[in-house]
């Protein structure tokens, strides 16, 4: 049954939303799961309680990659819309923390390239290892890649299928922070900037994604001029008159994303 099988689940504390793919050890994205990440951020999406999401993984690794043999059974035109699928993350208008122990491999790194921060573990493993099936990464790999690390450096990971190590990707701007000693800590360091983040406000969260995500694609003015309405927008917010008489009364603010 290689097109089912797996599980995507959604769990809420909070304002934090916790997506976990679940198959096995290796976590073997199959197509039945990649339907469900959209299903999943839908849902999200549409919940106005949700501020911050967290991707994770419940197995030894976060994914070894997608279920190969799955893709002969799939006409090819349907492949578009997978690749759409599971990269939801990026058109959520909510912030999204991956966290990142073990493999990333594949579908995994496409997924967690269109979140927002990365975050991952002294034997975090990165690579789009498709070359090695005569194929290319379908769900935007060469392009959030390219963009992250620069052209050169995607074009030989890409194109040899060769892994970037922890180190590497902390030194590249593909994870951020630290490296963290395990799983525990890992779990720890992302709960901690989930709750930070989820103290914010959602207002200006949604804006700053929306600035940085569209501006970056565009020329320098541009994305200057979307970043002076997007602050002039902000300072009509209730949240922007909440942060200035917090501050004022020094105290931290209560943001409600209005």
């Amino acid at each position: 049954m290689p097109l089912t099988g797996g599980d995507v689940t959604l769990e809420r504390d909070g304002h934090v939303a916790y997506v976990t793919l679940s198959h096995g050890r290796y976590t073997v994205v199959t197509m039945a799961m990649r339907r469900l990440v959209a299903e999943r951020f839908a849902e999200i999406d549409r919940d106005p309680e949700v501020r911050v999401v967290v991707v994770r993984s419940d197995g030894e690794h976060f994914t070894s990659g997608g279920d190969i043999a799955g893709f002969m059974e799939v006409d090819p035109i349907d492949l578009t819309d997978l690749g759409h699928d599971v990269t939801a993350a990026a058109r959520s208008p909510k912030p999204v923390i991956a966290a990142i122990d073990g493999y990333c491999f594949g579908v995994g790194l496409e997924m967690v390239l269109s979140c927002d921060v990365r975050l991952g573990t002294v034997r975090t493993q990165l690579a789009l290892p498709e070359m090695n099936l005569g194929m290319i990464p379908g769900s935007g790999g060469t392009q959030r890649l390219a963009r992250l690390v620069g052209l050169s450096r995607a074009k030989f990971h890409i194109m040899s299928a060769t892994r970037i190590q922890a180190q590497q990707a902390l030194d590249w701007g593909i994870l951020s922070g630290e490296l963290h000693a395990d799983r525990d800590a890992l779990d720890a360091a992302v709960d901690t900037l989930a709750q930070k983040m989820a103290g914010l406000s959602p207002a200006a969260l949604r804006t700053a994604k929306e600035v940085l995500d569209r501006g970056t694609d565009g020329p320098l003015y541009t994305g200057i001029e979307l970043e002076r309405k997007a602050y002039s927008m902000l300072r009509a917010t209730e949240d922007f008159a909440e942060g200035v008489k917090a501050f004022g009364e020094k105290r931290a603010p209560v943001f409600t994303g209005r």
